[in-house]
């Protein structure tokens, strides 16, 4: 289990390398001037001088070098300064992550035993009422526009019931537990409710699959409980293909959630990533890219040792 964990972080450690290069690359060809940008609205500024401060910058380097300038920096801890905030680049995201993985741990942590129980109900009778009642539901789940379903919460439990508060997050620290709580009902209840639909669709498969190998026939005719058969038997074999959704859509919830995160006015990863490439920010951009991708990375190592702990013979391969 050791070499095999080992393995996968040099993967890891390799995979960040070569996307921290592209990423760079990138958003070194995007059109526009990070110098150029800060300095537009100075009209005093002649060609020599703007030519200067890209000099200043390191911009007049070719790509490579000055992707190499930045990683022995990013080695050493230092990310760049945003030109949008004027603030270290890590000062900004910092805050932005936080809020970022609130959301993201709420919405797992309830969408995946909500998504194992409705698949599970699902597969038991496929075709009965309770299947056709879940695949409503998921299909509703996959088919409608994030911002409208917002819209729609927004307008019922924080306008005309008043019950909710419509956006902003505070952070942990500057107010209340309870508060905090409060203002994350509505975007985890939008978060879940879009995350939680393919996730029923996985996990129906996969158990309709299941409960009809062999090995689930003979707990059946050994005399034990459905329950127990599902539960103890059917359930871990059917969730080992839902651990790899798991993993890719960690990563897709920490840099994506751009539409809830607008419209709730939440500052998260999504926003910042958006509003940072919107305005040429390129360290803030390329770290917020990178930050992701480490956190997709993460998910995805650990998705690796769920297979390792779900079926031991993985790591004998």
């Amino acid at each position: 289990m050791l070499r095999y964990t080992v393995s996968r972080l040099l993967q890891a450690v390799i995979v960040i390398l070569v996307m921290s290069f592209l990423l760079y690359l990138l958003i070194g060809l995007m059109p526009g001037d990070p110098v150029e940008t800060m300095l537009e609205g100075n009209p005093s500024l002649t060609p020599a001088m703007v030519a200067q401060m890209r000099a200043l910058y390191g911009l007049d380097q070719p790509l490579y070098l000055r992707y190499g300038h930045w990683l022995y920096a990013a080695l050493h801890g230092d990310f760049g300064y945003s030109s949008m905030y004027f603030r270290p680049v890590l000062v900004i995201l910092g805050p932005a992550a936080l809020q970022t993985i609130k959301l993201l741990v709420a919405t797992q942590v309830i969408s995946i035993p909500l998504a194992m129980v409705l698949g599970a109900l699902a597969a038991r009778r496929p075709g009965g009422w309770t299947d056709n009642i879940v695949s409503l539901f998921s299909f509703a789940s996959i088919s409608l526009p994030g911002f409208w379903t917002a819209l729609i919460l927004i307008i019922v439990f924080a306008v005309k019931l008043g019950w909710l508060p419509a956006s902003g997050t505070p952070l942990l620290g500057a107010a209340p537990l309870s508060d905090v709580l409060l203002h994350m009902i509505l975007p985890v209840t939008v978060l879940t409710f879009f995350h939680v639909g393919p996730l029923v669709r996985y996990v129906r498969a996969s158990m309709i699959e299941t409960l009809n190998s062999d090995f689930v026939r003979t707990a059946r005719a050994k005399g034990l409980s459905e329950t127990t058969v599902i539960v103890r038997h059917a359930m871990r074999n059917a969730v080992i293909p839902l651990v790899t959704v798991l993993a890719m859509s960690f990563g897709t919830l920490f840099s994506g959630a751009l539409v809830v995160e607008t419209i709730f006015g939440m500052l998260g990863m999504g926003k910042i990533i958006y509003d940072a490439v919107t305005n040429i920010d390129f360290n803030l951009a390329l770290v917020g890219l990178l930050l992701a991708t480490v956190v997709t990375l993460l998910s995805s190592l650990l998705a690796d040792l769920a297979y390792a702990w779900l079926d031991p013979r993985i790591v004998l391969k």
